[in-house]
């Protein structure tokens, strides 16, 4: 069974996950944590659990979600996982974080290993399997656990809305298809945890999501 432990960082207030199962063993899934505040919190966690970090994703890389790479890389010694096809955007970021005020923002490690369309990545005695959904930006991956329904959605589908599609690289239409054809085939009862804002289930936003 997992845990699934959500802190809320930055100014974007982005969430970020943190994942364990029964061995300890914790994934850290879109570290936002911008400030010492931020990091001592998510530090204080997973030392008060007993947890060790083995993995480190990334749903996408916009600056909001990657914000605290290279403190968990000098923390915990792991380098971020994400599809290939992210990496210019996340090599875009120093360029443009000073101009959103973020002029702290501390250049995030490259990959060693990236992720595929399709797939799992495995802790634990626990996986999460990779569902591609680009669309709010060029190579938006999903991690989707089968056994306890759940979903960590990045910035795809939220409580009422989408990601928005108007920053580099994102496309509205494509966006929408992916929802429709890799999200919403899973069952009703799947709960989505996603980058901003309140979890929400998939039968709840094939309902009363206002762009479907």
């Amino acid at each position: 069974m997992i845990s699934i432990k959500i802190f809320t960082f930055n100014a974007y207030s982005e969430n970020t996950y943190v994942l364990f199962d029964e061995t300890r063993e914790c994934v850290i899934i879109d570290p936002g944590m911008y400030d010492g505040t931020e990091q001592n919190e998510i530090v204080a966690y997973i030392k008060e659990k007993n947890l060790n970090p083995v993995l480190l994703l990334n749903t996408h890389c916009h600056l909001d979600h990657i914000f605290g790479n290279k403190f968990v890389f000098d923390t915990y010694g792991l380098k971020p996982q994400f599809h290939k096809g992210e990496l210019s955007v996340l090599q875009a970021v120093p360029a443009y974080a000073p101009q959103m005020g973020f002029s702290r923002y501390e250049l995030s490690p490259e990959p060693e290993n990236f992720l595929e369309e399709t797939g799992t990545v495995n802790f634990g005695n626990s996986s999460l399997e990779l569902i591609f959904a680009p669309g709010h930006s060029p190579a938006h991956l999903c991690f989707y656990n089968e056994a306890d329904g759940f979903l960590i959605g990045g910035d795809v589908l939220f409580y009422g809305s989408i990601g928005r599609t108007d920053l580099p690289g994102g496309n509205h239409q494509q966006l929408i298809e992916n929802i429709k054809t890799q999200l919403f085939p899973l069952p009703d009862a799947v709960k989505v945890y996603p980058g901003h804002g309140p979890a929400t289930t998939i039968g709840f936003e094939k309902e009363h999501n206002p762009f479907f």
